[in-house]
Order: C-alpha cells, then sequence, then structure tokens
C-alpha cells in the first residue's frame, strides 16, 4: 500500500501541479506566444509594405532619372540651337564687316588710280611741252605753257 499510496500521491500532486500550470503558467506563456505571433505577423505585413515602398520608390526613381534625361537633353538642344544661332549671326556680321571693307578698299584703290592718272597726265604734258620746246628750240613763256598744260591735260 505504501506504494500505491505513493503513486496515488504522485498522480494527486502531477493532476495538481497540471491544474495549477493550465490556471497560472499556461495562461500568460499562451499570452505571450500569442503576442510574439502578432509581432511576427505585423513585421511581416511592415517587411511586405517595406517592400512595396521600395519598389514604388524604385519606380519613382525611374521616372525622375529619366525626366531628368529628357530635361537634359532638351537643355543641351537649346544650348545647340543657341551656339548655330550665334554662329550665324557671327558669320552675317563679319561677311558685313568684309564687304564694307572691300568697298572701302575699292573707293580708295579707285580714288588712288583717278590721282596717279591725273598726275600721270599732268607728268606727260609736262614732258610734251618739253619735247615740243625741243623741237622748236625755243622757250614758251611761263602763262603759254600754263595753258597749253591745262589743256593737254584736260585732253588726256
Amino acid at each position: 500500500m505504501n506504494i500505491n499510496a505513493t503513486l496515488i500521491g504522485q498522480a494527486i500532486a502531477f493532476f495538481m501541479f497540471v491544474v495549477f500550470c493550465m490556471k497560472y503558467v499556461w495562461p500568460p506563456l499562451m499570452q505571450a506566444i500569442e503576442e510574439r505571433q502578432k509581432k511576427i505577423a505585423d513585421g511581416l505585413a511592415a517587411a511586405d509594405r517595406a517592400a512595396k515602398d521600395l519598389d514604388l520608390a524604385q519606380a519613382n526613381a525611374s521616372d525622375q532619372l529619366a525626366e531628368a534625361k529628357r530635361a537634359a537633353t532638351e537643355i543641351i538642344e537649346q544650348a545647340n540651337k543657341r551656339k548655330a544661332q550665334i554662329i550665324d549671326e557671327a558669320r552675317d556680321e563679319a561677311n558685313a564687316e568684309r564687304d564694307n571693307i572691300l568697298t572701302q578698299g575699292k573707293a580708295e584703290i579707285d580714288a588712288e588710280r583717278n590721282r596717279a592718272r591725273d598726275e600721270l597726265r599732268k607728268q606727260v604734258a609736262t614732258l610734251a611741252v618739253i619735247g615740243a620746246e625741243k623741237i622748236l628750240e625755243r622757250s614758251i613763256d611761263e602763262s603759254a605753257h600754263k595753258d597749253i598744260l591745262d589743256k593737254i591735260t584736260a585732253e588726256l
């Protein structure tokens, strides 16, 4: 009987231990396990939201990068157009300046040619008078000399 009493006592103690555990130990453990499961579920949901946010942010970054590239291309095109416009303006101004310089140069050449022609006429007239004096072997007076030079100059 002693062994039976010990077994019965152990069974009752075990039963009391199980009742005690189910009443006082098991509920806090279950609550802790449930809270832990809830935290894990919340963490997984937050990770999913973070992954979706990351995908959205990457898509936005790609869109912004494409927009920035488009804007940069547009700015480069505008700069190239402006460069071509400045070059054309400079070319037009250079051509106008060249034409102006050529016109002035031609006018100076014409004026110099006319001066040289007048000087040459005077020299020819003087040579003609000197030649005529030698031929006639006589000296022409100064006023007659001037009249002859003016007449010959006008005829040339």
